[in-house]
C-alpha cells in the first residue's frame, strides 16, 4: 500500500483506539490506526490501495482467530470449525488456499445458507450463514475497512461499532428528554437489511474506496447465492439476490451501518431537522428515534420522503408511532428492548421520575425462553444442571437490562424462576418434595441448588432524585 494511502502527518487526530483490547498483532493494530487517522483528517480522501493488506498473514490469522471464537454454524458446504483444525495442514492451509485464490483472482464466494430463526413477536426472520471460509475472508476485509468508515461515522450511530452499544444509545435518549425533548419519533424499517439497493450501497462505499478489488469482493458477496433448505425434504432450492445484504454475514452490519451513515448525514446538514427542528437521532443499525420538544407534520414528511425517497426504504407505518416521554405520561418510549417513561416516585405520590425498565415485550420473552428450560420435558436433567442452565440464561438477560432501576422487574423474573422451580421439584418427584427442615424454598434453591437469583437494585428514594417536572432522574441509564 503505498504512503498516502495510509499515512500523513495526523498525530493531532483523534486515534482509532488507545488501546489493543480485541488483541490484534501489533502490525494490524498499528495499520489501523493509521488508517483511521488517515480517513478523519482527510474526510474527501478515496483509498486505492488496500487489497493486498487483506492478504498479508497476520491479517488473516487475526482474522480466523475472530471467526474462530465465534464458532458459528457450518454453511452450505457443512464444514466447521474444529473439522478444519483437526484436518491434516489445519488452519494453516485454509489460509494458503484464500490467499492463493485472492492473487489469481479465481476467489469466488459460497452460496449463503439462509436459515429462518424466530422473533420475540412469533415471526421469522431470514439469517444468512456464510462458509467458514468465506467469514475469514470477509473478517480479513473488515478488519482493514472498518477503521476507514468509522472516522466517518456520527457519533448518533451506536450499532455494531467498536466502544459503543446499546447502553450508549439508551443514555442519548435519556439525556435528550431530560433536555426537554420528550417528543418521539419511533421509526420502523421493514425487512431493512434485505431491501438495501446494491447500487446505492455501492456508491456509498465508493465515496472512500477506490481500490477495484475490494470492490469487486463486496460485490460478490452482495450477489452471492442464496440456498434454502426445502421443507419436505426436497432438494435445496438457490436464488441470487437482486437487494439487501443478509444478516449473519460479517461484513452485513459494516455495510447497513454504513448506508444509514448518509441518512444521518442529512439529518445532520444545515438544512435537515437537526437545524431547523432542533431535532436529536439516536439510531441503533436500523433502529432509530428523533427526539425534539413535537413532532411535526414537517418533521414526519421529511423522514419518510428521505428515507423511502432517497434511500429506497420501506417505513412501516403500523409500527412507526410517536410517543411522548413526560411526566404526565404512563407508556413512554420502548427502545431496544428498554422502556424509557416516568415512573411514580415511591415516598412522594404523584410525583414521577425519570428511568428505564425491561419492556413488557423483553418480559414476555425472558418468561418464554424460561419455560424452555424449565419444564416437563426436562424432569431427566439432574437438577443442578438444569439450573445451571437457567443461572446462565438469567446471567445473560442481567447484563443487558440492568441499566436504570428494574427493581421490580427482576424481583418478577426471580419469583417466576423460584415458582417454576418448585413445582418443577414436586413434579420431577415420586414423593412429595420439600426443602430439607428448618430452610425455606429459597434457601434450597440458593445455598444448596446452586440457583442464583437477579440481584435486585436499590429503590430510588424521591429525595435522592428530585422531581421530574425539575428536569432531574431518577439515575443515568
Amino acid at each position: 500500500m503505498q504512503k498516502t494511502a495510509t499515512t500523513g502527518d495526523a498525530d493531532d487526530q483523534p486515534v482509532w483506539s488507545s488501546t489493543n483490547a480485541g488483541g490484534l498483532p501489533l502490525r494490524l493494530f498499528e495499520l489501523q490506526g493509521k488508517l483511521y487517522r488517515k480517513a478523519k483528517a482527510e474526510p474527501g480522501f478515496r483509498f486505492y490501495s488496500l487489497f493486498g493488506q487483506m492478504l498479508r498473514r497476520d491479517v488473516l490469522m487475526a482474522a480466523w482467530g475472530r471467526v474462530a471464537r465465534n464458532n458459528g454454524c457450518p454453511g452450505v458446504d457443512g464444514v466447521t470449525i474444529a473439522r478444519i483444525v483437526d484436518r491434516p495442514g489445519g488452519v494453516a492451509d485454509v489460509l494458503d488456499d484464500i490467499e492463493r485464490d485472492r492473487r489469481t483472482r479465481t476467489y469466488r464466494p459460497s452460496a449463503v445458507k439462509r436459515v429462518m430463526i424466530p422473533k420475540a413477536h412469533g415471526t421469522l426472520r431470514p439469517l444468512g450463514i456464510p462458509t467458514v471460509k468465506d467469514r475469514v475472508v470477509q473478517t480479513a476485509l473488515k478488519l482493514i475497512i472498518e477503521p476507514i468508515f468509522e472516522a466517518d461515522f456520527l457519533e448518533c450511530s451506536h450499532g455494531f461499532r467498536p466502544n459503543h452499544s446499546a447502553h450508549h444509545a439508551l443514555r442519548e435518549v435519556t439525556t435528550n428528554v431530560r433536555e426537554g425533548k420528550g417528543a418521539a419519533y419511533d421509526a420502523d424499517l421493514s425487512s431493512y437489511f434485505d431491501t438495501i439497493s446494491h447500487d446505492k450501497l455501492m456508491a456509498c462505499v465508493e465515496k472512500r474506496i477506490v481500490d477495484h478489488s475490494v470492490l469487486a469482493l463486496i460485490r460478490l458477496w452482495l450477489k452471492a447465492e442464496v440456498e434454502e433448505r426445502d421443507e419436505h425434504g426436497g432438494p435445496p432450492r438457490r436464488t441470487r439476490p437482486t437487494a439487501g445484504t443478509p444478516q449473519g454475514e460479517v461484513i452485513s452490519p459494516l455495510l447497513a451501518n454504513l448506508y444509514l451513515h448518509w441518512f444521518d448525514k442529512l439529518f445532520h446538514r444545515d438544512d435537515g431537522p437537526r437545524r431547523w427542528a432542533n431535532a436529536r437521532l439516536v439510531r441503533y443499525a436500523d433502529d432509530f428515534v428523533i427526539q425534539a420538544r413535537y413532532i411535526s407534520d414537517r418533521l414526519r414528511a421529511w423522514v419518510e420522503t428521505t428515507v423511502e425517497g432517497r434511500f429506497g426504504l420501506t417505513i412501516n407505518r403500523t409500527k412507526t408511532s410517536v410517543r411522548q416521554v413526560t411526566p404526565d405520561r404512563t407508556d413512554g418510549l420502548d427502545f431496544l428492548g428498554y422502556r424509557i417513561w416516568h415512573a411514580p416516585g415511591f415516598l412522594r405520590p404523584g410525583e414521577r421520575y425519570l428511568t428505564a425498565n425491561p419492556t413488557p415485550k423483553a418480559m414476555a420473552a425472558e418468561r418464554e425462553n424460561l419455560r424452555k428450560i424449565i419444564n416437563p420435558r426436562m424432569n431427566w436433567m439432574p437438577i443442578r444442571m438444569l439450573i445451571n442452565r437457567v443461572n446462565r440464561k438469567t446471567a445473560g438477560w442481567n447484563v443487558y437490562h440492568r441499566q436504570g432501576r428494574p427493581f421490580r422487574q427482576f424481583y418478577q423474573i426471580n419469583t417466576f424462576v423460584e415458582l417454576r422451580l418448585i413445582n418443577h421439584l414436586r413434579r420431577r418427584s415420586q414423593r412429595p418434595y420439600r426443602p430439607p427442615e428448618g430452610m425455606t424454598w429459597w434457601q434450597h434453591l440458593t445455598q444448596q441448588l446452586g440457583w442464583k437469583p437477579l440481584k435486585l437494585h436499590r429503590q430510588p428514594t424521591d429525595e435522592s432524585h428530585g422531581k421530574a417536572g425539575c428536569g432531574k432522574s431518577a439515575s443515568p441509564v
